[in-house]
């Protein structure tokens, strides 16, 4: 939710997005390629920052560390 609501929060480009997406995830032992972070982030963009839906993408997305 912490994510959703800081996405929510500022008026996001799709770089600036995959730019919180990695520090997200980093932050969690996660990795993902700017590419894909900037690909997750125009798609959770598209659906309204559902939380369903960020998390479905997270979890298809994210790789351990």
């Amino acid at each position: 939710m912490g994510l959703r609501s800081e996405l929510l929060q500022c008026n996001l480009d799709s770089f600036l997005g995959a730019e919180i997406l990695t520090s997200f995830l980093s932050g969690r032992g996660y990795g993902i390629s700017s590419q894909e972070a900037r690909r997750v982030a125009s798609s959770i963009e598209g659906m309204g920052y559902k939380p369903e839906h960020i998390q479905q993408e997270l979890e298809r997305v994210a790789r351990v560390m």
